[in-house]
């Protein structure tokens, strides 16, 4: 390639390096009746008194996988969570301050676990479904993520990173209930449950219940493991 030729190509891909690439984490949590997202309220101007979700631009010496738990980690103080990689979002005017591609996270959090770490801008717990509006695109992420949860949550058994390590067959049936937003059989969701053979009956019931206390129990991941195609077909 001549000089002038390298010259011409150089000034041609100059601008593609003001690009930024930054992470957004939706990070899900369960408090027995609904499915929560942890939301930020936006401190841009442009979006004065709306929530986003938790965010930063990826830095020159980390990865996106290590950004993503950086965010988590310095937001909610929690390391050793499940993470997935969902979408890439690009759109040419999503950020007010300039050209920036996100790359989408979802993370699954117990609530009751969660000591969130407090800013200049306050972190709230919000309603999946109750939300209507956010700042950036950051609904279309959120709408993104939930799908995607809500497929991984008949395929695999990612649900139990929401709950305690001992719950009941109405907490769990809770679980799948807030997350599908649909309401099952109790006999039946009994029933495929206990047939897949992945809960491990702790031969301990609830205490200080005003009602007849139930069984507990926690998941068994080996038996999992055995148990794969079966689970795939538990078909809610």
């Amino acid at each position: 390639m001549h000089t002038k030729n390298i010259h011409a190509h150089l000034d041609e891909i100059k601008d593609c390096f003001q690009t930024a690439v930054s992470v957004d984490c939706v990070i899900f949590g369960f408090d027995n009746t609904a499915l929560k997202v942890l939301l930020i309220e936006s401190d841009l101007k442009e979006y004065k008194g709306s929530w986003s979700l938790l965010g930063n631009i990826m830095r020159p010496d980390e990865d996106l996988d290590e950004a993503a738990y950086r965010v988590l980690r310095e937001r909610t103080g929690l390391e050793d969570v499940y993470m997935e990689q969902i979408q890439t979002f690009g759109a040419l005017k999503r950020h007010p301050a300039g050209r920036v591609i996100t790359v989408a996270y979802y993370s699954l959090v117990n609530i009751e676990h969660v000591a969130l770490k407090k800013h200049n801008n306050e972190l709230h717990w919000h309603t999946v479904k109750d939300i209507q509006h956010m700042a950036f695109d950051h609904k279309q992420i959120l709408d993104t993520c939930y799908e995607r949860l809500k497929r991984q949550l008949i395929e695999q058994p990612i649900g139990f990173n929401l709950l305690p390590g001992k719950f009941t067959i109405r907490d769990l049936q809770n679980l799948y209930e807030a997350i599908l937003d649909v309401k099952l059989d109790r006999r039946n969701f009994r029933k495929k449950f206990l047939s897949l053979n992945v809960l491990e009956d702790l031969n301990e019931a609830q205490e200080a219940v005003s009602h007849r206390p139930a069984k507990l129990y926690k998941f068994n991941f080996e038996k999992h493991e055995l148990q794969k195609k079966r689970f795939l077909g538990i078909g809610f």
